[in-house]
């Protein structure tokens, strides 16, 4: 287990530990956007659109709404919110735990049971009020996710 990553584990808040029994499959990192719309005048998250990156910093994949991880290899893992924290960056998106509830394809993704989003940076919704119902906005964040299975 490299530096870094046992280091993240040790900061991780415990309402995001993984279930007993879950293992690390994987870890890669994640640039993009969080997009946000306006509704009753207030900016809501709407999806993440995001690339994702090994640590050779070579796309493998991305994530979009749903949330939706894919790999390169066409497999898919759709999670749900189990779990927040805040971010120790006040300016960031806040970290999470998500559990898979739906698997397409047979590749890196379809064995994942769990998904940590953490180290974000950026990606808070634009503060004060909006103006125009519907209207969108991105903001841009990055975050490493780290795959977890039984």
């Amino acid at each position: 287990m490299t530096f870094v990553l046992l280091f993240a584990l040790l900061q991780n808040p415990a309402a995001l530990n993984p279930p007993p029994g879950e293992h690390l499959a994987f870890q890669i990192h994640a640039s993009g956007d969080q997009i946000y719309a306006c509704h009753n005048s207030a900016w809501t998250f709407k999806a993440p659109e995001a690339k994702l990156f090994d640590a050779a910093g070579k796309q493998v994949g991305k994530h979009f709404a749903g949330p939706i991880w894919e790999s390169s290899d066409g497999s898919q893992v759709k999670g749900k919110l189990a779990a927040s924290a805040p971010s120790p960056d006040p300016e960031a998106i806040p970290w999470l735990l998500v559990t898979a509830v739906e698997h397409h394809g047979s590749g890196v993704m379809a064995q994942v049971t769990s998904i940590q989003r953490i180290h974000t940076k950026a990606g808070a919704a634009p503060k004060g009020a909006c103006n125009t119902e519907g209207a969108e906005t991105r903001s841009s964040y990055q975050a490493d996710y780290l795959f977890y299975s039984r």
